[in-house]
């Protein structure tokens, strides 16, 4: 019975650990409800993210059978865009005033689109996943690539890609033009899936993304897949987003889908191996950039999700001949969402003089050899223990979780103990 005792004691703390601390789920869309535990912005002075991104909190980088996970890129000699960005913490020009509060972004730059000055920026290296955001890199490979008046006839694959989607489906045709507003406005990775089958693939398109981010200097950029859905060596960081935002920027025909509020969208006709299906209606496609239609003078951007990355944002606005971007990593909801932690640094950067810099984000092809690196950062001696880990993912719940699911969770605990406690004690009768 001691023994019974003791798989009950540990089984009653199992299943009390199922509903404290379990991965993050999707942030909810109420606003933000007051905790008792104060907010602090994350601490990157000891650059815990100088070759990685966190730990994953799921599956979705495990390697396929027979592939393995790719070795950390390497990191630069000297830090591109400048000494100063070579900091992993908060980097403001001298005498700048303080910092806006409520801004729960890891990593993030505030930038001129124009100078290419980089104004101020928080680990501005540091490596994180992009999630949708890096559909921006995929915007440039396509306008580069495709003719945007093509049509294609879109195949059950593009529609039922993993993910959030605009809506395209099987037999719909649409021009590429419509492919990329699907893409940029809505972030439908059924858009993305449709795109890269015309740039060769998955694989292709993607290894097409990681040339063009290294042409740009984007060295902390390996995608792993053409959406923004994260995989095995998927990393990129806030420096690399305002190279990729800059230079799509330069693009009339990129501007001009991300600062559009509403289209009309096509439907796609019904399925014949499907009974009783019917035809779909077009639709009216929304912006999903809230910066763009809350903010004075905002010219759009970029929204992106998932698990692991949590929220990320890209966004720019032209106030008084000024363009100025921001470009956001490994943020949350709490205290205040993403686009408004968007808005409170462009004020931020419009508040500082013209000539304020940090730094500067360089032109397309002029980095040279990195195949040196920096000394290694000695907190990345070894690899994050499986404490850490939980940590984050306890943070991670507390600062966006579903107290729903985490309930479910418990629930689904508790009934596991409740029937071995049941195979337990028949155990012991049996004895």
């Amino acid at each position: 019975m001691r023994t019974i005792s003791r798989v009950c004691a540990a089984l009653t703390t199992t299943a009390i650990l199922f509903t404290t601390a379990g991965p993050a789920y999707a942030q909810p869309e109420d606003p933000p409800v007051a905790t008792t535990t104060p907010f602090t912005t994350p601490n990157t002075e000891d650059c815990p993210q100088a070759t990685t991104p966190p730990p994953a909190i799921d599956l979705s980088e495990v390697p396929a059978p027979g592939e393995t996970v790719p070795a950390p890129l390497p990191v630069p000699a000297d830090a591109v865009g400048g000494d100063a960005l070579a900091e992993c913490g908060t980097i403001t020009p001298d005498g700048a005033p303080p910092l806006p509060a409520d801004i729960s972004a890891t990593g993030w730059v505030l930038s001129d689109l124009d100078s290419g000055d980089v104004l101020a920026a928080k680990d501005p290296h540091g490596r994180y996943r992009p999630a949708s955001t890096i559909k921006i890199l995929l915007a440039l490979v396509a306008l580069e690539e495709l003719n945007l008046n093509t049509t294609v006839v879109a195949t059950a694959e593009d529609a039922n890609a993993e993910g959030s989607a605009v809506g395209i489906g099987k037999g719909g045709v649409y021009s590429n033009f419509q492919l990329m507003q699907g893409l940029v406005m809505a972030s439908g990775n059924d858009a993305a899936h449709a795109l890269a089958a015309q740039l060769g693939g998955d694989a292709a398109t993607v290894e097409k993304m990681n040339a063009k981010a290294e042409s740009l200097g984007a060295l902390d950029t390996r995608t792993a897949t053409p959406s923004g859905l994260d995989g095995p060596g998927m990393s990129s960081s806030a420096y690399d987003l305002a190279l990729f935002f800059r230079a799509a920027m330069e693009n009339p025909t990129f501007a001009q889908l991300i600062s559009t509020e509403t289209v009309q969208f096509p439907g796609f006709p019904k399925d014949p191996e499907i009974p009783d299906d019917v035809d779909r209606p077009g639709f009216t496609l929304s912006n999903d950039n809230q910066l763009l239609y809350n903010y004075d003078g905002a010219l759009g951007g970029k929204t992106g999700y998932t698990d692991d990355a949590r929220q990320t944002f890209v966004g720019g606005a032209d106030k008084n001949g000024r363009r100025l971007a921001i470009t956001i990593m490994k943020g949350d909801v709490f205290p205040i969402r993403p686009w408004e932690q968007a808005a409170r640094l462009l004020d931020y950067g419009y508040a500082l003089p013209a000539s304020a810099a940090v730094g500067t984000l360089v032109q397309e092809d002029s980095v040279g050899d990195v195949t040196s690196t920096r000394a290694p950062v000695p907190t990345l001696a070894s690899p994050p223990s499986e404490n850490s880990g939980s940590a984050e993912r306890e943070s991670a719940l507390e600062s966006g979780g579903d107290n729903a699911i985490r309930i479910g969770i418990g629930v689904i605990g508790a009934l596991v103990v409740l029937g071995l406690l049941l195979w337990a004690r028949q155990l012991g009768r049996r004895r």
